[in-house]
């Protein structure tokens, strides 16, 4: 089994910045992507942003430029720094890795989510 524990989330004014963290432990040999994704209220879960283990990022148009997702692989952990933020980036975020375990399966697990709210 993999725990992630993940924090940074919070209150913040518009234009403020945040960053989360989230760190993995447990069974893994390997952890392969690494991201963040968000839910808003009644909003589906979208992907906010990933980086694979040699470092290839992706993002959601709407936090281009804004948001920086990293990792630090001998630590296990990634991290979402969020400047710039708006309203409409309140939602939970939650932490989400795919590891290859000690017997070479892959899985997928996910944090409990952290809450940011950004105020107008």
């Amino acid at each position: 089994q993999v725990r992630l524990v993940e924090s940074g989330g919070g209150l913040v004014q518009a234009g403020g910045s945040l960053r989360l963290s989230c760190a993995a432990s447990g069974s893994i040999r390997v952890i392969n992507d690494m991201g963040w994704y968000r839910q808003a209220p009644g909003k589906q879960r979208e992907l906010v942003a990933e980086v694979s283990f040699g470092g290839s990022t992706n993002y959601v148009d709407s936090v281009k430029g804004r948001f920086t997702i990293s990792r630090d692989n001998a630590k296990n952990m990634v991290y979402l720094q969020m400047n710039s933020l708006n309203p409409e980036d309140t939602a939970v975020y939650y932490c989400n890795v795919h590891v290859t375990s000690w017997e070479y399966r892959l899985l997928e697990f996910w944090g409990q989510g952290t809450l940011v709210t950004v105020s107008a």
